[in-house]
């Protein structure tokens, strides 16, 4: 019982919709027969007939569907399929119906004589046709419905599985690179390198907060970034340089997209105190990375798989994309910035 009161508390506007669209279909056909309006007009005893009716076609409807064990969502064959045998059922029924109770009252000859048996079961048809149009709508809808709602979690699901991959490639990528700058420090200066590994350490820590999450604030990445440079800069002095210039702090980004861009600067690019490399962060309405070219003889392609990664990311979290352009001179990559109405 409880659960058919949900049931109605559920559809309860489809109900009155059915309802309102019976009393007026009712109020229609007796002007139509009667060619003038009094009180008889508009009783409302062809709501009952109708949530008869409703209630009939539902219950074959619905037998049918849960009989069929076959996924919530068929072709339009299987529809007409479904709706056609209904309503040769829901005939039967009423008929049937309809005979039980005119033998109860000893009414056969008058209801079901030729005329008005063929007049009444055409009545029947219309009303089946319709009614069981609406109910099939109606229920097809909410399966699609439903059926959306389980695709958009499953999407959401699959990009945040793929966005975890994504990170734990890049996370070990920033490790080893650092590791690489300690190891030589060590070979140089031990107390610099000491230095060395305490802040990174602190900056590791935020690098491990962060991976858990999708996006960061732009203020925390910059701050981050400021973080990292100076690490840089035990192992290369002023050969890299870096130059921001923020007219927008609002929004957010994928976390270490900016560390990563600097990194592929470096990685790529020679650079020495008498020509260094100049890496200009421009922060607008997007986020603009820019450093001159001077290519090192040798690099490998692991920051290129790296920037691969950190562009498949955006894909998943906004619709705008990751700009990469080279000229000869210049190398440089635009970065949406992210906000709540995108993701």
């Amino acid at each position: 019982m409880k659960n058919w009161i949900n049931k109605i508390y559920r559809n309860l506007y489809f109900i009155l919709f059915i309802m309102l669209f019976a009393y007026v279909q009712s109020i229609y056909v007796r002007l139509s027969g009667m060619c003038e309006i009094n009180a008889y007009t508009f009783t409302p005893e062809a709501l009952f007939l109708a949530g008869y009716q409703v209630g009939t076609l539902y219950i074959i409807i619905h037998t049918l569907i849960k009989n069929r064990q076959k996924p919530d969502l068929f072709s339009t064959r299987e529809m007409l399929k479904i709706f056609g045998f209904s309503l040769v059922i829901y005939l039967v029924v009423m008929k049937t119906i309809g005979f039980l109770v005119s033998f109860s009252f000893d009414t056969i000859e008058r209801n079901f004589n030729r005329k008005t048996f063929f007049f009444s079961l055409f009545s029947d048809f219309l009303n089946g046709f319709i009614y069981g149009s609406f109910i099939l709508s109606y229920y097809f809808y909410h399966k699609s419905r439903e059926h959306q709602q389980k695709l958009a979690v499953y999407h959401q699901a699959l990009s945040e599985n793929k966005i975890h991959q994504l990170k734990a490639q890049l996370n070990p990528h920033f490790l080893f690179n650092n590791l690489n700058i300690l190891d030589q420090l060590i070979e140089e200066d031990k107390n610099k390198a000491s230095v060395f590994l305490n802040e990174f350490a602190d900056i590791y820590r935020y690098v491990l907060r962060s991976s858990e999450r999708k996006i960061i604030s732009l203020n925390e990445e910059i701050n981050f970034i400021e973080q990292y440079f100076r690490l840089l800069q035990y192992k290369y002095g002023n050969a890299y340089q870096i130059l921001l210039n923020s007219k927008n702090n609002d929004g957010s980004i994928v976390p270490l997209t900016l560390q990563l861009l600097i990194e592929n600067a470096v990685y790529h690019n020679l650079g020495t105190e008498e020509n260094p490399v100049l890496i200009s962060i421009n922060i607008s309405d997007k986020i603009s990375v820019v450093n001159n070219i001077n290519l090192k003889r040798s690099s490998r392609s692991t920051n290129k798989c790296a920037l691969k990664n950190l562009t498949e990311q955006y894909k998943l979290l906004t619709k705008e994309p990751v700009e990469i352009y080279q000229a000869d001179n210049t190398f440089s990559v635009t970065i949406p910035i992210i906000h709540n109405s995108v993701i």
